[in-house]
């Protein structure tokens, strides 16, 4: 006999991403993922896990579901600049005399 919240049940669970915008930062950052029944949950969940000394002003929850990511193995077609734009780098620029702001 199985009683509900046991184990079997938390299989079932769906994954959760935690992401945590800490103290020094203006950036959530991703600490890791979990299993919760629901967001209310998932969020409790997380600050136990995740900001147990207070490392964190706010907390997200993302289903794991939703989040569409790249291909590692096709990271030349997103990263690499093509050949001949090096003007989006700011490296390509010099610096103009007279311009106090920049």
């Amino acid at each position: 006999m199985t009683t509900p919240g046991a184990a079997d049940d938390r299989e079932e669970w769906p994954m959760w991403e935690v992401f945590v915008r800490a103290n020094r930062g203006l950036s959530h950052v991703h600490a890791g993922s979990l299993h919760a029944p629901d967001a209310t949950m998932a969020v409790k969940n997380a600050r136990d896990l995740y900001t147990r000394r207070n490392e964190g002003v706010s907390i997200w929850v993302v289903p794991a579901e939703f989040i569409t990511t790249s291909d590692p193995d096709a990271k030349g077609a997103y990263f690499e600049s093509p050949a001949g734009k090096n003007y989006r780098h700011a490296s390509y620029y010099t610096k103009s005399e007279g311009v106090k702001h920049l």
